[in-house]
């Protein structure tokens, strides 16, 4: 087990001795400038866009940039097999250059905590004035700021995302559409949407934002590689924040339906960060905290987040127009494992997103067989294996619909349970025990909410002799999400 500490650093003579916070952890230096003093890893076609539209974006929202991608580096570079004593959590220090270094010291404690709840690891951070040449890293704007944006949205090219950009631009809204991506399947499948946005909300101002950031061997030579992912929604979240600091809006709309939002352990062995919390209320509350010390004006905005994905589909704005593109969308988040099967990209149709996507869509379009290519095209018509991926997921939803149906008071505790929920209104506890017990037809649960199915409650399996509400092995947190 090692403890790392990762660096940025600023151009070739930014090279003096760092003070660690531990002496004995190996030092990972990043360079995140190019020769032509122009920011790495996507950071700086990003803020060319920004500058393209005439917007100037604040020295602290690029400090934010940095950060988050210091964090995603350390998070996809350093396996937790290797380096957790508990098999999970890391210890990691963050070492970063930034415009103001008092103002980000104040904020090192939240940010230490906001971590720990997202990802489960012991983050610590110290911050560093930038070395001199770079006290300014943004560029004025050559041209006035025409475009018209009121807002940011994130964008992933998932159905949860769609769904919010078709609303707000059915809405005459102008949101400038923030990605990240670093695959090419998510890549293709956030080119193929943007561009029939576009054919079907026209307009002359800048779109979107896509921004590929990631770091393979070459870049970050730790030996290691970690797939978890359970900090990228910090890096997403910033780059959101970046740009609407540019633009000078005041919300960011986060498009994600409240029980993925939520995101329950379906079993005891995804209890804490091994089930993800991208938009958990809790970890959202924290980040605008965070924006909120920095200065920013900012705040993240969940406007879903008292829906199911399904009542997210059946409501949309236009949905004759989201129906024809639900075959582009993209919501699995390891399409390309397809290949193993001899098959193009596509969902794999057992990962708990594809599982969620599949009772939407079954939801929000009544009578409208599901378009979409999975690997596992149905759930019923053979026997899935609960020791593989193709029947884990399946399997965890059984036990906590078995659950709820023989105590649905319970959803008023398990929504609870993934951390603080200050924010949740009673409606999740209906809906909790709505997605569990609704395919056993327990009343009065709302009509609307997607019947997990039928095919999931009735999916065969096979397995060994099972003690109840346990698993037949380790899960290790939902790594698809």
């Amino acid at each position: 087990m090692r403890r790392f500490t990762f660096a940025a650093r600023l151009g070739p003579l930014d090279s003096a001795p760092l003070a660690l916070l531990q002496p004995d952890s190996t030092l990972v230096d990043i360079e995140f400038v190019d020769t032509y003093r122009r920011l790495n890893f996507g950071l700086g076609s990003a803020l060319s866009v920004l500058q393209a539209c005439g917007y100037t974006t604040p020295e602290k929202a690029v400090d934010l940039a940095i950060v988050s991608a210091l964090i995603n580096a350390a998070d996809t570079r350093v396996s937790r097999a290797f380096n957790a004593q508990n098999g999970w959590t890391r210890e990691i220090d963050i070492v970063a250059p930034v415009s103001d270094p008092t103002l980000w010291s104040n904020q090192a404690d939240l940010l230490s905590r906001l971590l720990q709840f997202l990802s489960g690891d012991y983050f610590r951070f110290s911050f560093r004035a930038r070395p001199e040449g770079f006290a300014t890293i943004v560029e004025p704007p050559r041209a006035l700021p025409l475009e018209g944006h009121d807002e940011v949205a994130l964008f992933s090219g998932g159905l949860d995302s769609l769904i919010g950009a078709i609303d707000l631009l059915s809405d005459g809204r102008q949101p400038l559409l923030v990605s990240h991506y670093w695959d090419s399947e998510t890549s293709k499948a956030q080119q193929a949407l943007l561009h029939e946005l576009g054919a079907k909300f026209p307009t002359n101002a800048h779109r979107s934002l896509r921004v590929r950031l990631g770091f393979d061997k070459h870049q970050v030579d730790t030996g290691e590689l970690e797939n978890s992912q359970r900090g990228r929604s910090f890096l997403f979240f910033s780059l959101a924040a970046m740009a609407a600091a540019a633009i000078g809006v005041g919300r960011v709309i986060v498009p994600e339906n409240g029980f993925i939002g939520l995101n329950v352990p379906l079993d005891p062995l995804r209890l804490g960060a091994l089930s993800t919390r991208t938009t958990h209320p809790h970890y959202m509350a924290d980040f605008n905290r965070l924006l909120a010390g920095l200065g920013f004006g900012i705040e993240l905005v969940n406007p879903y987040r008292h829906m199911t994905k399904g009542e997210m589909a059946l409501q949309c704005r236009n949905k004759a127009f989201l129906e024809r593109l639900l075959p582009i969308s993209m919501s699995c988040s390891s399409p390309a494992k397809a290949r193993y099967r001899g098959l193009s990209p596509r969902h794999c149709g057992t990962c708990v997103p594809c599982l969620i996507r599949r009772a939407s869509i079954d939801a929000g379009f009544p009578g409208v067989a599901d378009p979409t290519a999975y690997v596992t095209q149905s759930l019923t018509s053979r026997t899935l294996n609960t020791a593989k991926a193709e029947g884990e997921h399946v399997r965890s939803f059984q036990l906590m619909a078995a659950q709820l149906t023989e105590n649905p008071a319970a959803a008023a505790s398990l929504v609870r349970i993934p951390g603080h929920s200050m924010m949740c209104q009673p409606k999740w506890e209906t809906t909790l025990t709505c997605f569990g017990a609704a395919p056993m037809k327990c009343k009065p649960f709302s009509p609307t909410f997607e019947p997990l199915l039928a095919d999931v409650t009735k999916a065969p399996l096979r397995r060994l002799p099972l003690p109840p509400r346990s698993l037949s092995r380790p899960l290790g947190g939902d790594r698809q999400l």
